[in-house]
């Protein structure tokens, strides 16, 4: 079915991008347990970028930072316009670094690994669901999404992960000196749960217990608001299912059950 030239599922959308702006996500890619099993225990390390937009420069970051988790993974960018595939055409270096026309059918193949970033967000939250699925159908036995939003200097960045099942987790990432507060962040919420974010969501909930523990954690501010979010996520694990530690926290991030944030 690979081979077969599939109708791409979705719509062309801005495409604006910038060096660097997924460095986070990247990062939190090839550092994560699961995402790491999800390439090293597949038959074929395929990684789809989804969406990559008007330049291919995030998807070349995206290749060389997993190289360093499985050498010979290969990543495929997919775009829906023609004429960015085309103008990606000179960054390619076939089989490791591939450019496709595509969209939510994954352009036919069965990846181990779908990165969409900045997609969603610009269609309409009852879309959301038929998306996921056509992806998550898509993926190859063990394998993953990560779906999210960040801004465009790649400063607040939030994703859902998903596996063939559906969202499993919700990463928060941040540089902490670009924040007044955590709720800042909401603003990049993935589409699923941007719309949410009022009282009586689960995720209003969370921002708000986050923002608490932030203030909490104002006397670290002293020793730096990296210091600060540290100590803040620290508190929030008190209370909600924080999957990881202090090491990722220390890096602006951290990463909560699916269920913790569930729409209602």
């Amino acid at each position: 079915m690979a081979g077969r030239a599939l109708r791409p599922l979705g719509t062309p959308t801005r495409g604006t991008t910038n060096p660097n702006r997924l460095r986070r996500s990247d990062r939190w890619a090839a550092s994560t347990p699961r995402v790491r099993d999800a390439l090293l225990g597949a038959a074929d390390p395929l990684v789809v970028d989804l969406g990559y937009g008007a330049t291919p420069v995030t998807t070349v970051e995206l290749a060389r930072r997993l190289g360093g988790v499985r050498a010979d993974v290969r990543v495929l960018g997919l775009e829906i316009d023609p004429e960015r595939v085309t103008a990606a055409a000179p960054a390619a270096d076939p089989p490791r670094l591939e450019f496709r026309r595509g969209g939510f059918e994954l352009a036919g193949t069965r990846p181990a690994l779908v990165r969409a970033f900045n997609v969603l967000r610009q269609y309409d939250e009852a879309e959301v669901a038929a998306a996921w699925t056509a992806m998550r159908k898509r993926l190859a036995p063990g394998g993953l999404i990560i779906e999210g939003t960040c801004d465009e200097l790649g400063r607040r960045c939030c994703w859902v992960t998903l596996d063939a099942d559906g969202p499993r987790t919700l990463t928060l990432a941040c540089l902490p000196s670009d924040l007044d507060q955590p709720s800042d962040l909401a603003e990049r919420l993935p589409k699923a749960l941007i719309h949410r974010n009022v009282p009586g969501e689960r995720v209003h909930a969370l921002f708000a217990a986050l923002d608490h523990c932030w203030a909490r954690a104002a006397p670290f501010a002293i020793f730096g608001p990296r210091a600060r979010w540290t100590e803040a996520v620290a508190l929030l694990a008190r209370e909600w299912p924080v999957q990881d530690r202090r090491k990722r926290w220390r890096l602006g991030e951290v990463t909560l059950d699916w269920a913790a944030v569930r729409p209602s």
